[in-house]
């Protein structure tokens, strides 16, 4: 539920200002929690998947944390400067391939702003599938607001969205005269809209795999972890 879509005029008002900021002070809400994920892996780490691994950037923070790190992306685009940018370091791998499509084992699976681009059940009874006995699932995912308690925990994570921006990107960036994001270095990151609510993640969660723990995180993100037992 975006705050600009709130029937008020004055909040709208307040959002469309919130965007600008958000523009001139950009920053990575992805990136943002590349430390939770650091400072929850297994404790055997022998390979880990990154999940819809864009240009690599959570890639490039597990290597030397495993022996080997395997990236995945649907979009070739994506994959080929994940490719590029790891061509040198033989402990990584990235392949141009849908989820479904891996069959390996691993002792960690990593998605970030991942999970709502595929079926919620499928995909994470095939995480559990690859995970190796102690292996651990770590989601850090979007979802459909719904209710007034989405709304608040979105209201509070539009309020303190320019904050961490100027925080993290003090110096403002130019920005175009048509409101448009500018020239890119790469290829766009692949955008889906959430169709799961948080409610109806947490219940799909807690029948595929027993003991999950879900939270709901500022910044328009929940976090599921899970430890496939021994």
């Amino acid at each position: 539920m975006d705050i600009r879509t709130v029937p008020n005029p004055l909040v709208r008002a307040a959002g469309r200002w919130l965007h600008r900021v958000n523009q001139r002070h950009p920053w990575s809400h992805n990136d943002h929690f590349h430390g939770w994920i650091l400072r929850r892996l297994p404790a055997r780490r022998r390979r880990a998947l990154d999940v819809g691994c864009g240009a690599g950037t959570l890639l490039g923070r597990l290597r030397g944390n495993f022996d080997e790190v395997l990236g995945v992306d649907a979009d070739a685009a994506m994959a080929g400067v994940a490719a590029e940018r790891f061509a040198s370091d033989p402990s990584v791998t990235v392949r141009h391939a849908r989820f479904e499509e891996v069959d390996d084992a691993f002792d960690l699976v990593t998605m970030i702003a991942m999970l709502h681009h595929m079926p919620l059940e499928p995909a994470l009874r095939h995480a559990s599938e690859l995970l190796e006995p102690g292996g651990r699932l770590l989601v850090v995912g979007l979802a459909r607001g719904e209710t007034v308690t989405d709304l608040v925990w979105d209201v509070a994570s539009s309020l303190l969205n320019p904050l961490v921006g100027l925080v993290k990107h003090p110096r403002p960036v130019t920005v175009p005269a048509d409101g448009g994001a500018g020239d890119d270095d790469g290829p766009a990151m692949p955008v889906r809209d959430p169709a799961d609510t948080f409610a109806e993640i947490i219940r799909t969660a807690h029948e595929v795999l027993p003991g999950a723990r879900i939270r709901r995180r500022l910044f328009f993100r929940y976090s599921l972890e899970w430890t496939r037992p021994v």
